[in-house]
């Protein structure tokens, strides 16, 4: 079986992908399990009073009811950040194919 051939000016062209870092492997994973977390919650505090829950002042009830309040604007700032991280990383190798095929 042979592999495929590719032109040697198409080795590197914009289109091709950048390898992923840890870090944004990291933010990735963090965000979705954040996000993740909240809706969890969110449905739980949707589904508490037809179940019984009367006084969500007691146990962990407050937890759970201020939980998606802040989980899901810090899940937003991952992702922006994640993005902005991306965007840099991509420029930065675009950069760099531009100056070597000069």
């Amino acid at each position: 079986m042979s592999k495929p051939t590719r032109p040697a000016d198409d080795a590197r062209s914009a289109g091709a992908d950048v390898p992923v870092r840890r870090i944004d492997r990291i933010l990735a994973f963090m965000a979705l399990g954040i996000t993740l977390l909240a809706i969890v919650c969110f449905f739980a505090v949707i589904l508490a009073r037809p179940l019984g829950v009367v006084d969500f002042s007691a146990g962990i009830w407050p937890l759970v009811v201020v939980l998606p309040l802040i989980a899901l604007p810090i899940a937003f700032l991952m992702i922006v950040t994640l993005l902005v991280l991306s965007f840099v990383r991509r420029s930065r190798a675009n950069r760099s194919d531009t100056s070597e095929g000069a």
